[in-house]
């Protein structure tokens, strides 16, 4: 069995909100990496939700946070229908993409 570790950083101001955050993992060239956000869940199978840790930096604009949102949600409507075989509710997902696509600003 192989394992790997991705490791998260979050640097914050005294107001704990984020000003930078850093990762990095043992498979990945190169040296420690830094984003303007982050989304990660976990489903908890015991209380049957979501664990979530949703982060972004002060640095982070308005425009690219709603496209960052618009990808994940997109992505995440891949994966639905990858894993579950479900592409009518991908279908949906990703048709809500394309509504907000066209109505969302994207330079602010």
């Amino acid at each position: 069995m192989t394992k790997s570790e991705i490791k998260f950083e979050v640097e914050t101001d005294d107001e704990m909100i984020p000003e930078r955050i850093l990762w990095n993992a043992p498979n990945k060239p190169g040296e420690q990496d830094e984003t303007k956000a982050l989304s990660r869940a976990a489903w908890d199978h015991h209380e049957q939700t979501p664990l979530r840790i949703d982060l972004r930096t002060k640095a982070l604009p308005l425009a690219e946070m709603r496209g960052f949102y618009l990808h994940a949600l997109a992505g995440m409507a891949e994966s639905v229908k990858d894993a579950t075989g479900d592409e009518e509710m991908a279908d949906a997902m990703l048709a809500l993409c394309e509504r907000f696509a066209e109505r969302v600003p994207v330079d602010e």
